[in-house]
C-alpha cells in the first residue's frame, strides 16, 4: 500500500481468495459394481475391551470452586467469599473466608483470611486464622497475628508476629 492511500476506499479486494478444502467438501461416491468384479465384504471392528468400573474415578458429586491470581497479577481490595481454594501465584490484598488458600513462591498476600488450610510457599502479611492447619513451607514468610490448629513448618519457613495455637471453641469447624 502506498503512502496516501486510503485503507477503506479501495477499489479492489486486494486479499488471496481462500480456497474451500476439498476433503470437507468431498462427497460419499457410491459405486456400481458389475457382475464380473468381486465385492470385498466390508471390515469387521476391532472389538473393544470393557474398561473395569474401578479404573475409572467418579466424580466428585460437589463442584468446587477455585480461584487462581496468576504470576504478575495484583488483585486489591476485594472481600473473597465462598471460594473453596484461592491459589495466589501473584500479589493479593483481600478478606477472604473460605476452605483453603495456597501461596506459591512467587505469590503476595496480604490482609486477613479465614480458612481451614493455608500452605504458604510464598508471603502472607495479616491477620490469618487456618482452623485445621497451617504449613509453611522453605520458602514461606508469614508475619501478623497467626491462629493455627495444626502447624507444620519446614526447615527455612519463617514465621514472626502473635502467633499462637487455637482453643477451645474456635478450634471447632463449622459444618
Amino acid at each position: 500500500m502506498k503512502y496516501g492511500e486510503n485503507l477503506f476506499n479501495r477499489t479492489r479486494d486486494t486479499r488471496t481468495p481462500v480456497r474451500p478444502d476439498p476433503i470437507l467438501q468431498r462427497q460419499p461416491q457410491t459405486q456400481a459394481h458389475s457382475a464380473n468384479e468381486a465385492v470385498a465384504p466390508p471390515a469387521r471392528p476391532e472389538p473393544v475391551t470393557p474398561v473395569p468400573a474401578m479404573a475409572i474415578p467418579a466424580a466428585d458429586p460437589t463442584p468446587t470452586s477455585r480461584l487462581i491470581v496468576g504470576p504478575n497479577i495484583k488483585l486489591r481490595g476485594v472481600e473473597i467469599d465462598d471460594c473453596d481454594t484461592l491459589v495466589v501465584e501473584g500479589r493479593v490484598e483481600a478478606t477472604m473466608v473460605s476452605r483453603e488458600i495456597q501461596i506459591s513462591e512467587t505469590g503476595a498476600f496480604s490482609g486477613k483470611v479465614d480458612v481451614d488450610v493455608a500452605e504458604i510457599r510464598g508471603t502472607f502479611q495479616g491477620e490469618m486464622t487456618a482452623r485445621k492447619k497451617l504449613v509453611i513451607h522453605a520458602s514461606g514468610r508469614v508475619t501478623g497475628k497467626i491462629r493455627y490448629g495444626k502447624m507444620l513448618v519446614q526447615e527455612g519457613g519463617e514465621m514472626s508476629g502473635d502467633i499462637a495455637a487455637l482453643a477451645g471453641p474456635e478450634l471447632k469447624v463449622a459444618g
